[in-house]
């Protein structure tokens, strides 16, 4: 077992309450380490490897495959750390087409007059926020020119305050210092608690495809929470995404759809609202990022979730942490990384003239399997005890985990991609055929696959069928 990747996992592992003897099925394979600073290549091999023990756990419960059969064959669990790394990047590679441009125009990086500032305007209503502060600008170039005649901190909170996405600079040391970096280092990895008895249920995990059977109503964006229902869904799970009315992000939906069905309702129009209540209330899991207040704003608090849907495993996320000043703020991978320091340290590291971030949006993927992982725990829960969960993460939180794991240990760079990396399989996407790479973790008996290939936002009815 890679050292540190082990350590990572423990610490991971024991934060949604797992019992450290589990970590005895694991094993990591797989040379060379994605060049940062930090140890992402061990960082993403830990959360996959969490998602997979929580899975294994799982199917101490599984359903015999034959009457009065009882299989005592051990469950082994096997992570790539290369495949890792490169599934935190990309995983599908189009034939014949291209994806979609990941950033917005002037999406990115400016120098200001005291320092650097990220600004995020991927979704056109942040676009706008962004140029209600510093006029309109068709490029990066042209953006630059007004970002420069501001001091970082003014204009990231006049961003903000636009209701738009930015983050100035900060290294780990002002983070650390800085009241919201007070309050994420003071919150667990994963929020964690049981809730009301769950409806009578009589099911129990297949061996081969531990969560068929299982209904997950997803209500998440770019990024984390698509990768956690994700890899649900390459478990058996049937993976409902309910997206509003003209949302899209296009840079990154044929990665994320895999094995999902994807619809749109409106949650301000009566009938869509019953559609979606409807849905609920037949859901075993539901995802959702959207800021803390917005779905209580809706009428949908946590007790009214859990009135439609007695005993709801009920796992969310947000940017900057849920306690501190900032609990509320907007953000993404890309934007926690500026404000914690880690673009800091890695420019530093680099000896870059500008802020350098991680090789792959870890961030985002690793939070994404840790939700993955307590949605299965919870699972667990509620075959041992018969409960409900509420679970929580957080981006700013999960950055600390990557934080506190230190500097990488000298390693090489992973092997380059080659042809017995991809999956022999060919994705009929609804843009055309794909491969994806190999799946970067194994656990016995019960192979991770999809049975629907990746689609686009709102191809299909609200429905679980």
């Amino acid at each position: 077992m890679s050292a540190l990747a082990g350590s990572l996992t423990r610490t991971a592992w024991t934060a949604l309450g797992g019992a450290e003897s589990a970590l005895e099925a694991l094993t990591f394979s797989g040379e060379g380490a994605l060049p940062s600073f930090y140890a992402v290549t061990d960082v993403a091999s830990a959360s996959i490897a969490t998602a997979l023990l929580a899975l294994a756990e799982l199917l101490e419960f599984h359903e015999p495959e034959h009457a009065g059969a009882a299989d005592s064959t051990p469950v082994r669990i096997r992570v790539d750390r290369r495949l890792s790394s490169m599934w935190f990047g990309f995983s599908i590679r189009p034939m014949g087409w291209e994806m979609p441009a990941p950033w917005d125009p002037i999406a990115g990086d400016y120098r200001t007059r005291d320092g650097w500032i990220r600004l995020h305007t991927n979704a056109p209503h942040h676009r706008e926020a962004a140029q209600r502060v510093l006029g309109r600008h068709a490029d990066h170039e042209s953006m630059a020119l007004s970002v420069a005649r501001w001091p970082s901190r003014d204009l990231e909170s006049a961003i903000v305050r636009e209701n738009g996405c930015a983050a100035e600079m900060r290294s780990v040391a002002d983070w650390s210092r800085h009241p919201q970096g007070q309050a994420v280092a003071a919150e667990p990895l994963v929020h964690y608690w049981s809730t009301d008895p769950v409806r009578a249920s009589s099911w129990l995990p297949p061996r081969s495809r531990p969560l068929a059977g299982i209904r997950v109503l997803d209500l998440t964006r770019v990024l984390a929470g698509p990768v956690a229902s994700r890899c649900l869904a390459g478990y058996g799970a049937t993976v409902l995404r309910i997206d509003p009315p003209g949302w899209d992000e296009p840079g990154v939906v044929p990665e994320v759809t895999l094995g999902k069905r994807c619809a749109r309702l409106d949650l301000t129009k009566p009938s869509d609202r019953e559609r979606f209540e409807l849905l609920l209330s037949e859901a075993d899991i539901l995802l959702h990022g959207y800021r803390p207040g917005a779905l209580e704003h809706l009428g949908l608090d946590s007790a009214a979730r859990r009135r439609l849907a007695p005993g709801l495993i009920d796992v969310s996320l947000c940017a900057y942490g849920w306690t501190g000043p900032w609990a509320a703020r907007r953000g993404f991978d890309s934007l926690v990384q500026m404000s914690t320091g880690i673009a800091d340290t890695g420019m530093t590291w680099k000896r870059a003239q500008k802020p350098t971030p991680l090789p792959v949006q870890a961030i985002d993927h690793a939070t994404g399997y840790l939700m993955a992982a307590a949605a299965i725990r919870a699972l667990t829960r509620r075959i041992r005890r018969g409960v409900g969960t509420e679970a929580r993460l957080s981006l700013a939180r999960t950055a600390r985990f990557l934080v506190d794991a230190g500097q990488q240990p000298p390693e090489p760079p992973p092997a380059p991609e080659n042809a017995e990396d991809l999956s022999p399989t060919l994705e009929a996407t609804r843009w055309g055929s794909a491969r994806r790479l190999r799946v970067p973790a194994s656990l016995s008996q019960a192979p991770m696959s999809w049975e629907l290939p990746a689609a686009k936002l709102g191809s299909s009815p609200a429905s679980w069928s």
